[in-house]
């Protein structure tokens, strides 16, 4: 949930930067996004450049709505919990 939070305002996020935001280990997070990916939650870019290989993630349409809807039911659990506002 962590990284699709962290993913879902923006458009290609870093692997280093998720990594570090989520304060996970490289094998973790490989792990979480390939999940994700085989859910087709999360794609994947892989480059290379001078300064090497990046990796890439960022939300897939399907993915996007699927964490609206996660976000949507976690608001309403929340709001019951609270009870009337008196």
């Amino acid at each position: 949930m962590s990284v699709v939070a962290l993913l879902a305002p923006a458009d290609w996020v870093e692997f280093g930067f998720v990594r570090d935001a989520v304060g996970t280990s490289d094998s973790a997070l490989s792990k979480q996004v390939a999940a994700l990916a085989d859910a087709g939650y999360v794609e994947v870019r892989k480059t290379r450049n001078r300064t090497g290989r990046h990796t890439h993630l960022r939300l897939t349409a399907h993915g996007r709505r699927a964490f609206q809807r996660h976000a949507s039911s976690l608001e309403r659990i929340v709001a019951a919990a609270r009870g009337p506002q008196v």
